[in-house]
């Protein structure tokens, strides 16, 4: 029976992590073959995404969390902020990223959160600087160099305004990190989700209305590519990866939640055959390594290596 478990467990996280690659992908293809708004694509996939999480958990044994993180001012308060600044956030900047470059890049700029935070803890002297952090940090910047100019500096493999939502989207991943550990700590992390893309929702339809999207060049092959990122790309994708923390471990699932990025790469470069240079290829191992080494790191000793390893082990869909 833990045999079945552990085969089930690997099969969900495997297919949640290639689904949340995919996603983005499938995203690329909505932007650019049909024209779609990023303003309106978040604001639909937060919103229906974030009603099926919350409908999903009111089965479950946990179900008075859906209401009860509203009960506490202080929890509730926090999980408004973490709707905005770090679901909403998240999803836009990496919506965007892709929108101006690609699913590639966009997924492996995200992929520099914990960097990012390894950094901010730095700065604020809550750890001290350990050859792991060092190691990290060398393979982010050498794979973000090699992923960002092919090898020369005088041009960039993708717009600049590219590259600035994508790095904004990494900065949002790591507030996002922070942010939420005291409420995961509290309250079922698909609560949590769910509430958080409903409030990002909500939020940026007082901007983009849904009811005003134009789907008039929409053929039935592009509802299938929206009903798939929305769905399978965002709701089952986490659904599974939570669901396979029942029978693996926390280091397990985070190293397989690293095909996100490589599935990101092969699609966009196989299916929508973006270019990628040999340069590429060499920055995304690179940051591969980074993730390899991340999820295969003994128990943390400083705050900054334990805060990482909650991003890998409390990851929710950003992608």
């Amino acid at each position: 029976m833990k045999g079945m478990n552990r085969k089930k467990g690997l099969t969900l996280v495997i297919i949640g992590a290639v689904l949340w690659g995919i996603s983005g992908t499938v995203s690329q293809k909505l932007f650019q073959q049909y024209h779609v708004n990023v303003n309106g694509l978040v604001t639909i996939r937060l919103l229906v995404a974030g009603v099926l999480l919350l409908g999903m958990q009111s089965f479950r044994s946990t179900r008075s969390h859906v209401f009860g993180v509203w009960r506490n001012k202080w929890s509730a308060l926090r999980l408004v902020i973490f709707g905005l600044l770090g679901m909403l956030a998240v999803q836009y900047t990496y919506m965007a990223s892709i929108k101006h470059g690609n699913a590639a890049v966009a997924t492996l700029l995200q992929y520099l959160a914990p960097v990012m935070i390894i950094l901010y803890l730095l700065l604020r002297r809550q750890t001290v600087f350990s050859r792991h952090d060092a190691v990290t940090v060398l393979l982010a910047l050498m794979g973000c160099f090699l992923l960002l100019t092919n090898g020369s500096v005088s041009n960039l493999s993708v717009p600049p305004v590219a590259v600035v939502w994508g790095l904004l989207s990494g900065l949002a991943l790591a507030f996002y990190t922070l942010y939420s550990v005291p409420l995961l700590a509290q309250f079922d992390s698909q609560v949590i989700v769910g509430w958080a893309m409903i409030i990002g929702g909500v939020a940026l339809s007082l901007i983009h209305p849904p009811w005003q999207i134009d789907f008039s060049s929409f053929s039935p092959l592009a509802y299938m590519y929206l009903l798939f990122v929305i769905v399978f790309g965002t709701m089952i994708a986490f659904w599974f990866y939570i669901e396979s923390l029942q029978s693996l471990s926390p280091k397990e699932t985070s190293l397989f939640s690293s095909l996100e990025p490589l599935a990101a790469v092969l699609t966009t470069v196989f299916w929508l055959k973006e270019p990628f240079g040999i340069f590429q290829w060499g920055g995304t191992l690179c940051i591969f390594g980074m993730i390899l080494l991340l999820a295969f790191q003994k128990k943390p000793s400083s705050k900054a290596e334990k805060v990482v390893e909650t991003n890998y082990n409390e990851k929710s869909d950003v992608g």
